[in-house]
């Protein structure tokens, strides 16, 4: 449905019959960490997340899934490899075909 309080016209999921269904009854302005972030909009009450309601919630457990302007750098580890098990491995296989 369509939010009628924070973002008039935006759709909202935790918009019902009753109203907002969220557990404050409304969108919270977003948190130092959102800056920069394609999801903030302009709200009737301020600056407020367009994603998820309450934007302090996401950055509690570490990145926000949401973030846009946060690029998480995947640290790939080379494992050393033993070649004589590599190829005894490769011989096993080759076996059971």
């Amino acid at each position: 449905m369509q939010c009628q309080t924070v973002l008039p016209g935006a759709e909202c999921t935790f918009w019902g019959k009753q109203g907002c269904v969220f557990t404050e009854g409304s969108c919270q302005l977003i948190v130092e960490n959102c800056e920069g972030c394609d999801r903030v909009v302009d709200g009737s009450i301020g600056k407020v997340c367009s994603a998820y309601p309450a934007p302090e919630k996401k950055w509690v457990g570490g990145i926000c899934n949401f973030a846009t302007h946060v690029k998480v750098e995947i640290k790939t580890d080379d494992a050393k490899i033993n070649p004589l098990k590599a190829s005894k491995k490769a011989a096993g296989a080759k076996k059971k075909k």
